[in-house]
């Protein structure tokens, strides 16, 4: 919790000191924050879901996905209870401020279904959400992958028997 609030300080002091640069006029600045819809710029200002949970437990699944194009890690985690519903989640990405968005957007879509409901979540989805053009939708496509992932895991550790059957 510290550390997303120190990371959010950060952050909010960079793009102050940005928007103060007697450098660059501020009609220069204003078209890199047109790029971005403003839900994305909410969900990158304001992270939600940040941080870890206990990889070891066997209740807790983790994606780790990466999209070696364009650099972008992004690592998400959920926590299910024993009725199979997922209790938690969490994520921390590096990239750009729509992967940002994006695995801020899966933790909190995620919450509250069940392993199965979760699957159905689609990348399409995430980017009408976000409204990301089309040169970030492999944003979107990364937190699918994460989810997908975070779930395998989960089902593995439910069942590592079986999984060693389908390797």
């Amino acid at each position: 919790l510290m550390a997303a609030a120190g990371a959010g300080r950060l952050r909010r002091a960079a793009s102050a000191l940005l928007l103060r640069s007697p450098r660059l006029p501020a009609r220069e600045l204003s078209a890199p924050a047109r790029l971005y819809h403003k839900k994305v710029v909410d969900h990158y200002e304001n992270p939600r879901n940040v941080g870890s949970l206990d990889k070891t437990s066997k209740n807790v699944g983790t994606g780790l996905v990466g999209a070696p194009a364009c650099g972008d890690v992004m690592k998400l985690q959920i926590q299910v209870d024993e009725k199979g519903k997922i209790v938690d989640a969490r994520f921390k990405t590096f990239g750009c401020g729509s992967a940002i968005a994006s695995s801020s957007l899966a933790t909190e879509w995620v919450k509250g279904k069940t392993v199965e409901e979760a699957l159905t979540i689609k990348n399409t989805d995430i980017a009408k959400e976000l409204c990301l053009p089309p040169v970030k939708l492999h944003c979107s496509m990364l937190a699918e992958d994460a989810i997908k992932a975070a779930l395998a895991d989960y089902k593995l550790k439910q069942d590592p028997k079986k999984g060693e059957a389908e390797q």
